[in-house]
């Protein structure tokens, strides 16, 4: 009879399903960063910020001209421990081919860039040691109505079987492609956590998180249910909070054990500039590093948002401000 080495079989037994370490967290690499950098590279904002109209042409001609190599490195001059990138949000314009997504929506010519930016982002950034996240809504693209027509989506306390079922799909062709080039992915939009998730049959959280899983078993997930000034976990099938919000100064810490808010990773998410992706700096370096190192003595990672330009670069101010972060994340 053919035995199994020791170490094997201890291997094995010490194994979950999803690939992840008994007494391990997913998320525990994200603790150890302690910090990254969010962007909303949107058309809609893109369009209103250059008070212009966008067109499938423009947007693939913005996707081609994102210069990664320089992105990357000034994330790697400021220290961040990871970067966070918008997929798509309302406009149903997206930075990356999904042919699925084409396949439902029916969209010609397909506002699904021809590029994929997520793949070439993953490159440059695993090169330099920063992990890739991406974001993307829970629901339909609110602005083009074909597509939350084609989706079968409603907005509301609404079960949405069937737009979740085709939802999954597109994410799963995504983080199929992707694999652990994509190390997480944090969802906006889950306003009906009861309505359209906490179900014993699927679709579900289990479903959903499995579904950007699909490619990588490590990735972490969030859902994010709004902006509340604690952190708050909605499933245990989300590895890290979501934690948006708006005043930094107001974060609540409470029921945080040893940087887990019931089980699940603490994270923070807010913005340096006027609002999501726009404006000046709002805050001085010192608030920066002071809520930033508040965050990380209860246990959790803070994560900044910042604008960016066309060209996919970060404006000076900011980097300024970032950097005393990433200096800050560096102290003992």
């Amino acid at each position: 009879m053919h035995r199994l080495p020791f170490l094997t079989l201890l291997g094995i037994l010490c194994c979950l399903p999803n690939g992840q370490a008994l007494g391990e967290h997913r998320a525990d690499w994200l603790r150890d960063a302690k910090w990254g950098v969010m962007t909303h590279y949107l058309a809609d904002w893109i369009a209103h910020r250059d008070h212009s109209q966008m067109g499938v042409e423009k947007w693939n001609r913005l996707i081609d001209t994102f210069d990664v190599e320089r992105l990357a490195d000034q994330l790697t001059s400021i220290g961040a421990g990871y970067y966070l990138i918008t997929i798509g949000q309302n406009s149903g314009y997206f930075l990356s081919p999904n042919a699925t997504y084409d396949r439902f929506v029916g969209a010609a010519p397909s506002k699904c860039s021809r590029r994929d930016l997520v793949a070439d982002l993953s490159g440059v950034l695993r090169d330099r040691g920063i992990p890739l996240l991406v974001y993307l809504p829970a629901g339909a693209p609110g602005g083009d109505r074909d597509a939350v027509t084609a989706l079968n989506w409603r907005r509301g306390a609404d079960r949405n079987r069937e737009f979740q079922l085709k939802w999954e799909a597109v994410v799963r062709e995504w983080s199929t492609r992707w694999g652990d080039r994509v190390a997480g992915w944090w969802f906006d939009g889950c306003y009906w956590p009861n309505a359209m998730y906490r179900h014993p049959e699927t679709p579900n959280f289990a479903s959903f998180a499995a579904a950007a899983r699909a490619g990588n078993p490590r990735s972490i997930v969030a859902f994010n249910p709004g902006v509340y000034a604690r952190s708050l976990s909605l499933t245990p099938h989300e590895d890290f909070t979501a934690g948006e919000i708006n005043d930094p100064a107001g974060i609540e810490f409470k029921r945080i054990e040893g940087g887990r808010r019931d089980g699940t990773q603490l994270h923070i998410l807010s913005y340096l500039g006027q609002t999501w992706g726009h404006g000046e700096p709002r805050f001085t370096r010192k608030q920066c590093v002071r809520w930033s190192r508040t965050i990380w003595a209860n246990g959790g990672a803070v994560t900044w948002d910042v604008p960016i330009a066309t060209d996919g670069s970060i404006a000076e101010p900011f980097l300024a401000k970032l950097k005393a972060v990433g200096d800050a994340s560096r102290d003992r």
